[in-house]
C-alpha cells in the first residue's frame, strides 16, 4: 500500500493527525533529549507546545518529519507510519513556519516565493496559479505578490511565509516560535490567521510559543519538561495553575486574569480569549445606566 492509499485509509477511520508512542532522542544514548513521549493530536486540533529553553520543543516537531532521527519509538502522521517509505509523502503533509522568516525566501519575488514550494510538488501549472491567487487573497498578500522580500515589513514577510506553507496544502502546520520577532500589532494579525485558520477546521497546528495569548487561543497545551511530557490540559488548566505557570516559566495574559477578577465581582465576563473579545463582553453591558 503506497502513502497516498495509507492515508486515505486512516482519514476515513478518523485517525489522528499525529502520534508519538514512546519516542526518544538524544545524540547520545546515554544524554537523551527527549524521552519516552507519547502522544496523540486529533486532525483539526490547535496545540500549543511549552516549557522552558532547552526542554526539547524544536527537537519533537523536527521528528515528526525526520528533519532528525528518531532514537527509539514510532511516530505517525496523517495515518502513515514514518520510516524510509513514507517519508517523502509525510514531508508533503506537514508545512513548518519558522521564527525568522528570511529564513523561508528563496524567490526574487513573493509570487516566485509561493510557486517554489508548488513546483516542487509537480502540480500542473494551472492548478499552481489557482492556488497562488487563492492562498494569497485568503492571507491578503495579493498586493505583494510582485515585491522582493526585502521591501516587506517584519509581519508582511511572516505572512507571506505563511502563505507559502498553506498553499502547499499540507494537513499539519507547525509554528516554531513564530511571532517572537514580529512587533505587537504584527503579533496580533498572526494569531487571526491562526484563528481563521482553526476555524475552517482543515489544519492541525502545532505552535511552539512562550506567549500567553497564543496559548490561551489554542485547544490544548503540551508542556515539555527535562525531556519529557510534563502536562497536557486545556490552557484554561495551566492558567488557574500558579505552580505549573512557574515551572513552564508562563505568565496569565492580561485579558484572561481581569476577566477572572471581573467575574469574581459579579461581571458575567466569562473566560475571555484575546482584550478584543473582553471588550466586546463589556461593552453591551452599558455601565452608564
Amino acid at each position: 500500500m503506497n502513502g497516498k492509499d495509507e492515508q486515505r485509509r486512516a482519514a476515513d477511520r478518523g485517525t489522528d493527525a499525529v502520534t508519538m508512542e514512546e519516542v526518544s532522542f538524544g545524540y547520545e544514548p546515554e544524554h537523551p533529549i527527549l524521552q519516552s513521549i507519547t502522544l496523540g493530536i486529533p486532525q483539526g486540533q490547535w496545540v500549543s507546545l511549552v516549557g522552558p529553553s532547552g526542554s526539547g520543543k524544536s527537537t519533537l516537531v523536527k521528528l515528526l518529519n525526520a528533519l532528525i532521527l528518531k532514537s527509539a519509538g514510532e511516530i505517525t502522521v496523517c495515518g502513515m507510519t514514518l520510516n524510509d517509505e513514507n517519508v517523502t509523502e509525510i514531508r508533503r503533509n506537514i508545512g513548518m513556519v519558522f521564527q525568522n522568516p528570511d529564513n523561508q525566501f528563496v524567490g526574487e519575488t513573493v509570487e516566485d516565493d509561493i510557486l517554489f514550494g508548488l513546483e516542487g510538488l509537480c502540480l500542473p501549472r494551472e492548478e499552481m496559479e489557482r492556488r497562488l491567487h487563492l492562498y494569497a487573497d485568503k492571507l491578503g498578500v495579493t498586493g505583494l505578490l510582485r515585491k522582493h522580500p526585502g521591501e516587506l515589513s517584519g509581519g508582511q514577510k511572516q505572512r507571506v511565509a505563511i502563505t507559502s506553507i498553506l498553499a502547499m496544502e499540507p494537513g499539519v502546520v507547525i509554528f516554531d516560535e513564530a511571532s517572537s520577532m514580529l512587533d505587537e500589532e504584527s503579533r496580533n494579525g498572526l494569531l487571526d490567521i491562526l484563528r481563521d485558520m482553526h476555524a475552517e477546521g482543515s489544519y492541525t497546528i502545532l505552535m511552539i510559543t512562550h506567549d500567553a495569548d497564543e496559548i490561551l487561543s489554542s485547544e490544548r497545551v503540551l508542556a515539555l519538561s527535562n525531556g519529557k511530557l510534563a502536562l497536557d490540559m486545556t490552557p484554561d488548566e495551566l492558567f488557574r495553575n500558579e505552580a505549573l505557570l512557574e515551572k513552564c516559566r508562563l505568565h496569565a495574559p492580561y485579558a484572561w486574569e481581569l476577566g477572572r477578577e471581573l467575574a469574581a465581582r459579579g461581571l458575567p465576563v466569562g473566560t475571555p480569549s484575546s482584550e478584543k473579545e473582553l471588550v466586546n463582553t463589556l461593552w453591551p453591558l452599558n455601565f452608564g445606566k
